[in-house]
């Protein structure tokens, strides 16, 4: 039956929310201005001239398992004078902001050239006029010059351009249709609906309220401004069937249920806390998972451990905005470059509470302690800041410890939180231990190209089996959950990652649980779905 303007109608549990800036797929660096405008000049343009220099080129490595992940364009060497477009387009509109990708490269090398120890006062009249006003420089001990953003005068700034956000609403029906995102703009099929809407606007939030709750389809198609011609593609997003209610846990325990990579979701009966939000859609599958439909209709907290998009999806978080009570991020270093401010960027696109969190602080709730732990390493050994373990204790006494993709390189900062907060019940351990190298995320920030050992040896890693056995030896937890590794078929698109027996993450990563069973505890590498009851 064809749906008519007077029917209530839900939004059906595969209609998925792109983000998108200039017709790239959003994640945070495309978000702050400054990191913006290097990802744009310094990666999107380098792509698409590349593209159109070279399709074919293109079109054979995206085949290529060993080139997952790379600077690719996945349209089968096709689609060229869209890409050409999109290119000129893009030079167009976001001028202003390649003027000022030229001119943090200016004030690289004026620091350089002219920062020698002595007082920089002198400096300020010679920084390129379009960023003074929004820097400060500075020396380190050791006197190196840098300096540093004011990044929310930048957010108010022409620089950070609204219009260049759109989303995508289409359904997703299975888990190989979406190729490796960060590398292929996107541009529209007879499938997609394009939305030039801000991230912030609160008709995402309205709209998706229909998952649970119907309204008329002439009510949405009003709301969201659709056109005759895509009315009937529209249509395809919604059902007349209402989801089944969700059940909230009402023991006297801690449930805690896994949904794939890093996404770990806690409740008692008074609280929900979900940790580093990556959820599959709803679909048929021979891989059981929880979807969309297994969050509560509340969310008092979402936890993040840090600022890497398989970590922070914005897809993810726009269709579950309007359940999120509080929003907890990492503590930020204060306007570095490569650290970009997660509460800043957050309220810029329409999150509400958000709560920044530093080292052993804590969150005090009714039934649960949320405490953040220091994070080490993953990130290639640059001065980030923004990045955190958690540890949930419940009233019930149970201490469970969100470590991520912290790298264990200094043991003994492990060792002096232990003395502070004592043996775990539940340790989730991230094991991704091979990571890109260093210029595979923050390439385009870089002054200066790095050379190729000493970029291999800095990566986006996790913990090896050394490094995990010595945690689980100073924690001493009972469970051990190998996690975030990226192994859920439904995060190519976001992770580019496919194991085989021989990949070293799962060779560490068994020797983990070896070892685990050999001392007499629990121990599993999730995927898919799990169920933790205590």
């Amino acid at each position: 039956m064809e749906i008519q303007d007077n029917d209530l109608v839900y939004v059906r549990q595969n209609l998925a929310i792109e983000p998108l800036v200039d017709n790239w797929y959003a994640w945070s660096h495309l978000v702050s201005p400054a990191t913006a405008a290097l990802n744009i000049k310094e990666r999107h343009l380098k792509i698409m001239n590349s593209y159109i220099q070279n399709p074919h080129i293109h079109a054979a490595a995206v085949k290529n398992p060993k080139m997952l992940g790379g600077p690719f364009i996945d349209y089968d060497g096709k689609r060229l004078p869209e890409i050409e477009e999109l290119k000129n387009n893009t030079m167009n509109k976001c001028s202003e902001l390649l003027e000022l990708c030229d001119s943090i490269t200016d004030l690289n090398r004026l620091l350089t050239k002219e920062a020698k120890g002595f007082s920089l006062a002198s400096l300020y009249p010679k920084v390129p006029d379009n960023l003074r006003g929004y820097v400060e420089l500075f020396y380190d001990l050791n006197n190196t010059p840098s300096y540093r953003f004011f990044e929310l005068l930048l957010y108010k700034s022409k620089y950070y351009k609204e219009e260049l956000q759109s989303v995508n609403l289409f359904l997703v029906n299975d888990d190989d249709s979406r190729s490796f995102v960060l590398s292929t703009p996107k541009l529209v099929n007879e499938n997609i609906l394009r939305l030039h809407i801000p991230f912030k606007d609160k008709r995402i939030d309205e709209f998706f309220a229909c998952v649970d709750t119907p309204r008329t389809f002439g009510e949405l198609k009003k709301l969201m401004n659709i056109s005759p011609d895509k009315e009937a593609l529209f249509k395809t997003f919604f059902t007349i069937e209402a989801p089944q209610p969700y059940k909230r846990y009402s023991g006297d325990g801690v449930l805690t249920r896994y949904f794939g990579h890093a996404c770990i979701l806690v409740e008692t009966k008074d609280t929900a806390i979900l940790v580093d939000p990556v959820i599959s859609y709803g679909y048929e599958s021979d891989i059981s998972r929880f979807t969309y439909n297994d969050l509560p209709e509340t969310i008092d907290y979402v936890l993040f451990t840090h600022n890497h998009q398989d970590h922070i999806l914005f897809e993810t978080l726009l269709r579950i905005r309007r359940k999120i009570k509080h929003i907890v991020v990492p503590r930020s270093n204060g306007g570095s470059l490569q650290d970009p401010n997660l509460r800043l960027m957050f309220s810029q696109i329409g999150f509400d509470n958000i709560i920044e969190l530093g080292d052993m602080e804590k969150i005090e709730l009714s039934d649960c302690v949320i405490t953040g732990l220091p994070f080490l390493g993953e990130h290639a050994d640059l001065d980030i800041r923004t990045k955190l373990c958690h540890m949930v204790e419940c009233k019930n006494g149970y201490k469970i410890i969100f470590a991520a993709d912290s790298c264990n390189v200094e043991t003994r900062v492990y060792e002096k939180i232990h003395e502070i907060v004592g043996d775990v019940d539940i340790m989730f351990l991230g094991m991704e231990c091979d990571g890109a190298p260093l210029s595979w995320l923050y390439g385009p920030l870089m002054p200066e190209q790095l050379e190729r050992d000493k970029d291999q040896s800095r990566r986006l890693a996790g913990c090896n089996f050394e490094q995990s056995k010595e945690l689980i030896d100073i924690f001493k937890p009972s469970d051990v959950f190998i996690y975030a590794m990226g192994m859920e078929p439904w995060l190519k698109f976001i992770s580019s990652i496919k194991y085989t027996d021989e990949s070293r993450p799962i060779i560490e990563s068994n020797k983990v649980l070896d070892y685990c069973k050999a001392k007499g505890l629990e121990a599993e590498r999730l995927f898919g779905e799990k169920i933790i009851e205590y």
